[in-house]
């Protein structure tokens, strides 16, 4: 069950790194045309947070604090050096997190 919190929390972290990404203009306009509109944005960056909050929270109940605190914070970074990497080199990988949106443009 462990292992499967743990697995649960970095793919979290990874979706949340992206919307937190795909939350920008220049990062949107890699995976889709044109830009998001505000209410998108605000989506995006209300789903980035509350999945990196979700993420801490199965670490918590896999680990006591100190350690899942310190476990999450290099979940964090994992996530944000793959979501930089996957921008750098295929940035259309991340469609799949914005593709129930509609192409809207402001």
């Amino acid at each position: 069950m462990a292992n499967l919190l743990l697995l649960a929390a970095v793919i979290l972290g990874i979706c949340g790194m992206g919307w937190l990404a795909l939350a920008m203009d220049s990062h949107w306009k890699q995976v889709r045309s044109g830009l998001p509109s505000p209410a998108t944005v605000r989506l995006l960056r209300y789903l980035g947070g509350t999945s990196l909050f979700i993420s801490l929270v199965f670490c918590l109940a896999v680990d006591h604090a100190t350690m899942a605190s310190l476990v999450w914070v290099m979940l964090l970074a994992v996530a944000a050096l793959t979501i930089a990497l996957v921008l750098a080199w295929q940035p259309r990988l991340l469609a799949p997190l914005v593709l129930w949106l509609p192409k809207t443009e402001r």
